[in-house]
């Protein structure tokens, strides 16, 4: 249960990390307006791309993730498949 959780963790801070740089509420950010240094390395199209690329990864660690649970579910199904062969007493 625990690593659906992180799945779905993953999924959305990668989501947020990778679309909302690119949207209208990025450039209306509250503190922006406090400080204009901070606008100007807010709105530079290497700093969101760069906070995209976390996104991905954030995206490519769920999928990661998605296929170690799966993977670890099929192994699972198959060692409880295997039936014990009788054990001889000497």
């Amino acid at each position: 249960m625990i690593r659906l959780v992180l799945i779905v963790f993953y999924v959305e801070v990668g989501l947020v990390l990778a679309v909302v740089p690119w949207s209208t509420y990025w450039e209306r950010n509250y503190f922006v307006g406090f400080v204009p240094l901070l606008d100007v390395i807010a709105t530079n199209d290497f700093v969101r791309g760069a906070i995209s690329g976390l996104g991905v990864v954030n995206l490519v660690a769920a999928v990661s993730e998605l296929r170690s649970l799966l993977a670890d579910r099929r192994t699972h199904r198959r060692i409880l498949s295997i039936q014990p062969s009788s054990i001889v007493e000497e």
